[in-house]
Parts: C-alpha cells; structure tokens; sequence
C-alpha cells in the first residue's frame, strides 16, 4: 500500500514588528512632526502672519508692490497731482471708492459721499492711521480737508465673493478645508487683534449681519484676510467704566448677540437712552457664524466644524462673561489645524503604534 507523503506543519511564530521597522516608524513620525512645526512655524509667522511684518514701514510711511524703500504717506497735494481715478469700484454708507493709479500701481481712493457722516470718516481715518498692521489694509495716504484716504488696492475685493472666487479656475485649488480654515484664522486674527490693539479693547460695530461682516474685510491675492472698513470701532474701557453701543437704531435677529438685542420687550417701544451698553464679547458671538461661512461645504469641512463644535458652542453663551477670549478661541483654532494636518499627513500612526 503505498504510503502518503508526510508534511511536516511548521510552527511559525507570531507576527511582530521588529526593533528595526519600529525605530524607523519612529523616526517618521519624528520627522514628520519636525517637518510640521517647521511648516505651521512659517505659517503663524508669513502665512498666519506674525505681528512685525517686514513689509511694514515705520509710522507716516508705507511701501507698496516691489519697491524696497518707503514712501511717505501721501499728501493732498500729492494725491490730486498723481493719483488717477478710473472707475467706482463700491459704495457705502459713509464712502465711495474708486479704483485709481498711482505710479503704475492700482490703488483705492476712497471719498466721503453723505456730509453728515463726516465724523465717522474722520473716525475711520483715525483708527486706520493707529492701526496699521498686518492685520489692516495698508494706509497710502489721506487728504482731511477733501475727505479722502488712498489705500491699497485688493483686486479679489472682500470676503463677500469669497466663494465666487474659488469656483474661478485658476483658484479652485485653494478651495479645501485646510485653505478655509486658514481664512477663519485670520479672520479671528484680526478680532484679537482689534481686541487687544495699541489703542485698547475696540469692538467691530459694523456687524449686524453676516453680510455686513464680510463687506468689512478684504481677500488679498495670497489668501490672506485684512480689515478695511474701520468706521465704527468704538472703545471698552473697563476700568473706567466706559462700554458701548453699536449705533442708535435697535438691532435684531439671532446674527447680533443677545445683550445688542432690546431687553424690554415689544411692549416696550426702544428708546435709545434705555439701551444698556455691552462689551468686545459681542464680536464672539459671532465668530462661529463667520467661521462657518469660511469652512463652506468642501470634503473635510464638517470634521473641521466637529473638531470646532465646543469652542463655538462657548461662542454662543448667552452671557458674555461666559465666552471665551479673542484669543482663546484663536489658540483654538490653530491647535485644530494642527491636529488636522498631522492626522491628514499620517492616517493610521497611532494604530501602528
């Protein structure tokens, strides 16, 4: 009878991840997050833009495009001798504004158009020249006695077009949840900025709805957000007990926060004098619905809006006491970032490990 072949069964052992793999898996991980911190190092310093920026000059002077050297700021005689109107490029309530050519360079020029708001154009010239930054629109010059203010020029225009913009194609790369979320950095950027600004706690009044928010900010080139409008920005002065109100007129809908709204009731005709003032923690209020508006609806979104759901929650408190600083929510921001991109760089890692 003939016999079957024997096999012999070997008994491998179980599987395990060598010292060696280990070690290199390790060191990428290493890499990686050296890589990243490199990276979001260059973004909160160029990109997310850090508070000294080198194309910044000293106070009265600016510079503009290529040049090197700065200039400065333009006088009225300057202005009506070498700036160029060519079209109207927008209109408010307190200004127009043209685009114009200065030396070769498309620049603002805008002009009070109702003389009644002359001190709000005064005001917004004030705090332009006070607050000139990374955060603001750069300042070229101004004329007092014309009411004018020459300014530089953002072809993109404010964040009202921001989704037209990215549905052009030569922008459409810039459309992900990692470009958006940079866009609502900056945005928060700028309210911790007006927070905390060398003239004090100053609240961005020009508010009321989310459409009159993002009038307020410009789109530059480079994906970066600045403020442009700065004629209602009144002062908190705690300690000297000195609060504010966003213009005269009462404010509702669930944009503007809980203490803006009339307290008394319908049956209560507003009365301006009986308007309890309130603080920069209005501006808190909204960040989330602004923030929302940034991140839109691209893949990825809705996990950024996850990862934000206690921050933005915090937003919403009912008391302002309650609600988190500018800066709060700002650290916020980038810690997400962070956690986002690095588990968008490596998905998996901490299964391997």
């Amino acid at each position: 009878m003939e016999k079957k072949p024997h096999f012999v069964r070997r008994e491998f052992p179980p599987r395990e991840v060598s010292s060696i793999s280990l070690a290199l898996l390790l060191a990428a991980v290493l890499l990686l997050n050296t890589l990243l911190y490199l990276y979001l190092n260059k973004f909160y310093v160029s990109s997310g833009r850090a508070e000294m920026d080198s194309s910044l000059c000293s106070f009265g002077y600016f510079k503009l495009g290529a040049v090197k050297n700065c200039s400065p700021w333009l006088s009225c005689e300057a202005i009506n001798r070498e700036v160029r109107k060519l079209k109207c490029v927008g209109e408010g309530a307190v200004k127009k504004a043209f685009l114009s050519e200065w030396k070769e360079n498309k620049v603002v020029l805008s002009q009070l158009t109702n003389s009644e708001m002359k001190e709000d154009f005064l005001h917004g010239l004030k705090m332009l020249k006070a607050l000139q930054s990374k955060h603001v629109v750069r300042l070229l010059g101004y004329c007092e006695q014309q009411f004018t203010i020459l300014t530089e020029y953002h072809p993109l225009g404010s964040l009202r077009g921001l989704n037209e913009t990215l549905h052009i194609p030569k922008y459409k790369g810039m459309n992900t949840w990692h470009r958006r979320l940079m866009l609502a950095i900056d945005y928060v950027s700028v309210i911790r900025y007006l927070h905390s600004s060398p003239l004090g706690t100053l609240v961005m009044c020009d508010s009321n709805d989310l459409d009159k928010v993002l009038s307020q900010y410009l789109l530059t080139s480079d994906f970066h957000v600045l403020v442009n409008d700065l004629d209602a920005l009144p002062l908190v002065n705690r300690s000297a007990g000195r609060l504010v109100k966003c213009g005269h007129r009462e404010l509702r809908g669930e944009f503007v926060a809980p203490e803006q709204r009339w307290p008394y009731g319908e049956e209560v005709p507003f009365e301006d004098d009986l308007m309890p003032p309130y603080d920069e923690k209005t501006d808190i209020w909204k960040i989330p619905d602004v923030s929302n508006f940034f991140l839109g609806h691209v893949e990825g979104s809705d996990i950024v809006r996850l990862h934000l759901f206690d921050i933005h929650a915090a937003c919403k408190k009912k008391d302002p006491a309650e609600r988190p600083s500018a800066q709060e929510v700002l650290d916020t921001y980038r810690k997400v970032l962070t956690l986002l991109i690095r588990e968008a760089a490596m998905p998996g890692t901490r299964e391997m490990l």
